[in-house]
């Protein structure tokens, strides 16, 4: 009875699967027609004369005036920049609540967890007139308005991390002279080192796949990152080049794939040390 319920399991989550790479299996095959049969013959294998090989890759990359590697380049810069200023001071706060843990703490804390369930759209109106204002519109400064967003979840997860650390080694390292900040980068940070590479996993796919942030917050005529250039990605009276579109979503998403399939057992095992208590 369990060998059968284990392999109808073995279908069910096979097709689940299937159901959840068929749209990158058509993204990719896309790619390689030329645009009216991506609209016409979308869900057919490219050959014969809808198959134009990589001249939708190579007109992706040269079109308009702003280079395709530029927003590369920005994406990339935002996207570490952002997530290393999410797990430098999530970390930190998480370690803070954990051990104080007084009112204004827990209160501090609860709030944490509230900006989890706040809705982006309530606030993206004024976050784009504030972020004009103090000049976070440039990439170097968007992982500011980042740091708001994602220190929701980094905290939560990380709080729940702490709590397991036994009180004993940060006592032993203050008693071999260990100043508090000293405490958390020499004996506290290697240790959160199982839940930090799951909390950065989830907030690069964020981050470098995010299209409505930075469109909101960038100054586009001088800063686009990836997402941002595939929506501009069209010609004169709207037309829109698919074909172009595909190849460059392809070139997106290969890098947040291997770098997913390359660390996903840290998400588990991250995800489960921040679960053990709270």
């Amino acid at each position: 009875m369990e060998k059968k319920n284990g392999k109808a399991l073995t279908v069910v989550f096979s097709i689940i699967s299937i159901v959840y790479v068929l749209p990158i299996f058509l993204v990719l095959m896309n790619s390689f027609k030329e645009n009216t049969f991506v609209k016409t013959e979308t869900f057919k294998w490219p050959m014969g004369e809808t198959f134009v090989g990589w001249a939708n890759y190579i007109k992706g990359f040269t079109f308009g005036n702003y280079p395709f590697l530029k927003s590369i380049g920005f994406s990339f810069m935002i996207t570490v920049l952002a997530t290393a200023l999410i797990l430098l001071c999530t970390s930190m706060a998480a370690w803070y609540v954990i051990r104080v843990n007084n009112l204004i703490c827990k209160i501090c804390y609860y709030l944490f967890v509230f900006s989890m369930i706040v809705p982006f759209q309530m606030l993206m109106f004024p976050l784009a007139k504030v972020s004009d204002t103090l000049h976070l519109n440039t990439p170097w400064t968007i992982p500011i308005v980042y740091l708001g967003f994602g220190a929701g979840m980094a905290t939560f997860m990380l709080t729940g991390f702490v709590k397991t650390l036994p009180m004993e080694i940060e006592e032993a390292a203050a008693i071999d002279g260990c100043s508090p900040i000293k405490t958390f980068f020499v004996v506290i940070l290697p240790m959160l080192s199982p839940t930090l590479i799951s909390v950065a996993i989830l907030e690069i796919m964020w981050i470098w796949n995010d299209y409505l942030l930075p469109y909101l917050v960038l100054d586009r005529t001088k800063y686009m990152t990836i997402p941002i250039h595939i929506q501009y990605l069209q010609g004169s009276y709207g037309s829109v080049d698919l074909g172009a579109i595909m190849a460059l979503i392809v070139l997106s998403i290969i890098p947040v794939i291997v770098f997913y399939l390359s660390c996903q057992k840290y998400i588990i095992k991250g995800v489960a040390a921040g679960a053990v208590k709270g």
